[in-house]
């Protein structure tokens, strides 16, 4: 990952039974868009910005910027697809589901670990 996660992990906590969007959203530390974009190319792999913005009903910058984020966090891959007229165009794929389960456990596993070690490691007597 070029861009590591501020994982916002403290608000899973709060929630006894949260939804797969809320625990991808705070585990990478993306917006909820971003999820819903993810989500998206998931059934609509290969997309462009256009397409998706058409799909999301969300405007072109703004799918654009989450896509840059899902991008950076190594959750969809871009590819440069030449046009006939010259130039070229980006699609997006949606990296498998499974694999990005797969980097959830992960990454809660050494957010676990983490906070076994602070837990481990204090030893401050109380009185």
């Amino acid at each position: 990952m070029s861009d590591a996660p501020q994982h916002r992990l403290g608000e899973l906590m709060e929630e006894s039974n949260p939804p797969f969007e809320n625990v991808m959203s705070c585990v990478f530390g993306i917006e909820d868009h971003e999820t819903r974009t993810y989500l998206t190319l998931c059934s609509q792999p290969g997309s462009t910005i256009e397409e998706l913005a058409a799909t999301l009903e969300r405007d072109r910058s703004t799918v654009n910027r989450s896509l840059s984020t899902l991008h950076e966090r190594d959750l969809v891959r871009r590819d440069r697809r030449l046009l006939d007229g010259g130039g070229y165009i980006y699609q997006y794929t949606a990296i498998a589901l499974p694999e990005v389960k797969e980097m959830l456990h992960e990454a809660l596993d050494v957010w676990t670990a983490t906070v076994h070690d602070v837990i481990d490691e204090f030893d401050e007597t109380i009185e």
